[in-house]
Parts: structure tokens; C-alpha cells; sequence
């Protein structure tokens, strides 16, 4: 595709190919007469049906591409930056520092997890004559892939392509995240300002200054992970008294195990800094604390490189240096963790529970009563971490049926993201905005809420909503959708939603139960023949 056919006349496109009712993919596609850029190009998770979705061919051409932003290193936000060079993207990737230091661990950590879950996946397909898969990536394509990082300053105007540049601020939510403001040319009159707000840290994240960024902007893009959430004022003494209580509940079952999913990046290193100084306090006992993530140690030494740049560094570096932390880097070191008989602290990826060594920890302990699976973040429809939150009394886990009776708790002080009120308030000091707000990462609910929310703002700024894929052209004021664009890679009623796959996972498990409690073999016979019956039927 030449730039002169980016787009139609002197129009300037917006096209949405990810985080759109939903919180994972994050992707976001800017075209004008001249040029053509990627604002993020993230993985996506939940369900099934949208996890396919990593492994189809981007609905562009990455070899059209003239240059890419990344807002921050989170995977559902850079975990396609791999599959993009893979696919002919030969431009520059620009990003803070501290994104790129945290990217140049992240993404090989990516591959590796690609190559291993496919060769397992391969395996088990041999096992049923299906055909083999390639990975997404593998890490040294995702090595590769680190060449084209640019790194940039805060606060410090940036070329980015023929006719734009961007400004990068400090979104408050991870070590080097950004709130990203792009300015595009448009002949001799007043450039269109955009601004892409990545993900919001809220008010009481630790390691984190609160979230900046100019204001007066044409269209603002907004996250919206927590728009249906008020949370309470969060101290960092109530913090750490929420987690005492739950560490001694868990503590209290006895020779068991807390198992902490965690995001390998700033979620670890921020339990690490609490959990550490309630023992140090003596406000819980001296437990051996596990991080069971190479990743996670990768970020740790990450983290103490810049530790000058985060709020509270030293507690940080006290905390990696703990005698009673130990950090894993290798299988066996891993599954020996499980031999141990007295009460210990677990913190492996991945925080949703669907992939990396935390499976393995469940495996082991779900069905124990003394173990207790504390959730620390955001769990996405269709997760693991989602189906046990709400509730599940089984679980289908690599493979295996698995009764819950293991204590699931969660809280919700360590989000990286801000909720409704802080939402509100840091898109109002964004205005006046001229065009529109588009609304996405976060799933419907949370995006209604937030949307009746910013009604009650002073001026008459338009909300929009936009679906997967959808394309909008903004010249010209108020954002006008593209007629005639494809249609969205998967079926709208499919995004941020349990899919067939949770659906026939949770049948299984109903069968289960339901021929295990009939009450004698004849009762058996008699479910197992409706069930052919309706099989034949349909």
C-alpha cells in the first residue's frame, strides 16, 4: 500500500483493532494522506475465541507501516510487536526508556511461552491425529524485534512520521507507561491533536507518580478497565492491613500455601515491597516467599536499575535483597516448591491465571483446603482467574478436572488502574475537547458505566464507543464512521464474553457431576442415552 492510498483525500483515519469492549489487544491505527502508524499492537486474552485472534494475519499490512507507539510494555499492550516485524514492519518502535529496558525482558519471555505452549499443544494433537501449529513468535524473532525500539524522553516532542509527531507522558501505571499526545500536520492551518490514554494508574499506586498530560485535544482515547468501579480511598495503611489479614487467614490453615497470580511486571515487585515489610514490622511471621517467574526475576533487576526513578527505590532494593525471598529460574526449582511442608508464599505469573507457572501451583493446591489463591488484578471474561472468582466449584486445568476447595480470595489494592472517579477526573482536565472521547479497554459494562458517567461533563463533548475494527474519519470535527469498511474479524457478540469453548468446558463439568451423583448404574444409563439422544438430534 503507497501513502497516497492510506487514506481518501486529505482525511485523517482512526481504526480500532483492539481493547474495544474488551480489555486486551490493545491496537489502534492512525492514517493520513502521508502516512500510516500503530499506536500499540497488543495480545490479546479472555477467551478463546478472541485468543485465535493473535494467531490470524493483521487486518493491515505491517509492511505499510511507517513507524509504531507504544504506550507502555504490558503484553495485551506490545505482545504482537513480535508477529508485526515477523510479518514485514520494518520501522521504528518508540517507547520510554524504561518500556524498552522492561520490552527487551518481556517479549523473549513472550516467545518463550509461545514455543513451549504450542510444542505442548503439538503434542497433545499428535496424541488425537490433529495438525501441528507454529507459534505466534518465537523468542528470537521477538530478540529481533528489540533492534527497532527507539527509546524517548518524556515530556519531549518526537518525530514519528512524515507529518506527525507525539509527546509522551507519565500515565502512573507501570515503570516507563505513557499517556501518548500525537500532533498531525495539516497543510498551513492548526494541527489535529490527539491523545492516547495507554492504561491510568489510580491514586495510590506504589512506585508510581500521579498520572500527567496536557489538556485542549480534538479526540481523546480513553481506557476504561474500571469505569463501573468506585473504589474506597485507599491509604497505604489500609493496604497493608487488608493484606496482613489476608496472609494470617491463609496462614491459619496450616502447613498449606498462599498462592499469589500475579503480573510478572510491577504487581510482583509491588506484594514483594508489603509483604516484605509486614515481616520485617513483625506484623506477619517470617514466611519463605517464593517468585516463581523468570520473567518476574528479569523485571525485579529491571526495576533496581531504574529504582532512582521510582517512588520509594530503596524499600524496593531491601525488598529483592530479603534473606527469606527466593527467586526461580528453573523447572526443577519450580516443582520443588511444591515438596515443602511448611506454610509458604507463591507469586508466578500469570496474574489471570491462564498461562505460565501459577497453572502449576493450582494443580496442586486447588483442591486443597488449606491452600488459599489470593487474586491481585483485573480477571478478564473467560480467564481462569475470572471462572474462580466467580465462583466455580470445578475448574477444567490443563486438562484435568479439578474440584475447588481451596479458599479464592481477592482484592483489589493493587490495580494498576485508575477507577471511575479518578477516569473522570483525568479525562476533565484533558478539556476542553473539541471532537470526541473514544471509550475502550474495558468490557461493556464498565464502558456504560463510565460513558453515563462523563455526561455530566460541563461541555457537550460526543462519547463514542467504537466496536473491533471499526474505522472513524476525523476530519473535519466530529468523528464520522468509515461506511464500507470489512467486517470485524470475529462476531461483536463474541468480544468480552464467555465463548463456546468456557461454555463446553462448564458442560463437561455438569455431566461430571451429574453422572457421578445419580443414584445408581440405571440412573447413569439413563443420562448418558438423553445425552446421545440430543447429540443425534441436533
Amino acid at each position: 500500500m503507497s501513502a497516497s492510498e492510506l487514506s481518501d483525500g486529505g482525511a485523517i483515519r482512526l481504526r480500532f483493532h483492539g481493547a474495544t469492549e474488551m480489555v486486551t489487544g490493545s491496537c489502534y491505527a492512525l492514517e493520513t494522506p502521508q502516512a500510516r502508524i500503530l499506536v500499540d499492537c497488543g495480545m490479546f486474552q479472555g477467551s478463546k475465541t478472541e485468543k485465535e485472534l493473535n494467531y490470524r494475519a493483521f487486518p493491515f499490512d505491517p509492511g505499510a507501516l511507517d513507524a509504531a507507539i507504544l504506550t507502555h510494555a504490558h503484553i495485551d499492550h506490545s505482545g504482537l510487536l513480535p508477529k508485526l516485524v515477523k510479518d514485514g514492519f520494518t520501522g521504528s518502535i518508540l517507547a520510554t526508556r524504561a518500556t524498552v529496558d522492561l520490552c527487551s525482558v518481556m517479549l523473549p519471555d513472550s516467545g518463550h511461552i509461545q514455543e513451549t505452549e504450542v510444542l505442548q499443544l503439538n503434542q497433545r494433537n499428535a496424541h488425537r491425529g490433529l495438525p501441528a501449529v507454529a507459534p505466534i513468535y518465537d523468542v528470537q524473532q521477538a530478540i529481533a524485534t528489540l533492534a527497532q525500539f527507539r527509546p524517548v524522553d518524556y515530556a519531549a516532542w518526537t518525530p514519528v512520521a512524515d507529518g506527525i509527531r507525539a509527546r509522551f507522558w507519565n500515565a502512573g501505571h507501570l515503570l516507563g507507561s505513557a499517556s501518548v499526545e500525537v500532533e498531525i500536520a495539516q497543510g498551513g492551518g492548526k494541527p489535529l491533536r490527539l491523545l492516547f490514554s495507554g492504561d491510568i494508574g489510580p491514586g495510590h499506586k506504589l512506585f508510581q507518580a500521579e498520572p500527567d498530560a496536557p489538556q485542549g485535544f480534538d479526540y481523546v482515547v480513553c481506557e476504561s478497565t474500571y469505569g463501573d468501579t468506585d473504589r474506597e480511598e485507599v491509604s497505604p495503611e489500609r493496604r497493608l492491613h487488608v493484606l496482613r489479614s489476608e496472609v494470617k487467614a491463609a496462614i491459619r490453615t496450616g502447613s498449606g500455601a498462599l498462592l499469589i497470580p500475579s503480573f510478572a511486571v510491577e504487581r510482583t515487585q509491588e506484594l514483594l515491597v508489603d509483604l516484605v515489610h509486614l515481616m520485617e514490622s513483625g506484623d506477619i511471621p517470617t514466611i519463605p516467599i517464593f517468585i516463581d517467574s523468570p520473567l518476574a526475576t528479569k523485571a525485579s533487576a529491571v526495576f533496581g536499575e531504574h529504582a532512582g526513578e521510582i517512588v520509594g527505590g530503596d524499600a524496593l532494593q531491601r525488598a529483592l535483597g530479603a534473606r527469606n525471598v527466593h527467586f526461580t529460574e528453573t523447572v526443577e526449582q519450580s516443582k520443588a516448591i511444591g515438596r515443602i511442608r511448611s506454610f509458604y508464599i507463591v507469586i508466578a505469573a500469570s496474574g489471570m491465571c491462564d498461562a505460565g507457572r501459577i497453572r502449576h501451583h493450582l494443580k496442586d493446591w486447588l483442591w486443597r483446603e488449606e491452600g488459599t489463591v489470593l487474586l491481585v488484578g483485573f480477571q478478564a471474561q473467560g480467564t481462569l482467574g475470572r471462572i474462580l472468582l466467580d465462583g466455580a466449584s470445578r475448574v477444567r486445568l490443563m486438562g484435568e478436572e479439578i474440584v475447588v476447595r481451596a479458599r479464592i480470595r481477592s482484592i483489589d489494592l493493587y490495580s494498576g488502574h485508575a477507577d471511575a472517579p479518578e477516569l473522570a477526573a483525568w479525562i476533565a482536565g484533558r478539556r476542553p475537547i473539541g471532537g470526541n472521547i473514544f471509550l475502550t479497554h474495558g468490557e461493556k459494562g464498565a464502558i456504560d458505566a463510565l460513558k453515563d458517567r462523563l455526561h455530566g461533563l460541563p461541555d457537550d463533548t460526543q462519547i463514542v464507543v467504537p466496536v473491533l475494527d471499526e474505522a472513524f474519519e476525523l476530519t473535519g470535527g466530529v468523528a464520522r464512521p468509515v461506511p464500507g469498511e470489512a467486517p470485524a474479524r470475529i462476531a461483536l457478540e463474541s468480544v468480552g464474553r464467555l465463548d463456546w469453548h468456557n461454555d463446553l468446558s462448564k458442560l463437561i463439568l455438569d455431566v461430571n457431576d451429574a453422572v457421578h451423583q445419580a443414584a445408581d448404574d440405571r440412573a447413569k444409563r439413563v443420562i448418558l442415552r438423553r445425552l446421545r439422544r440430543a447429540l443425534t438430534d441436533s
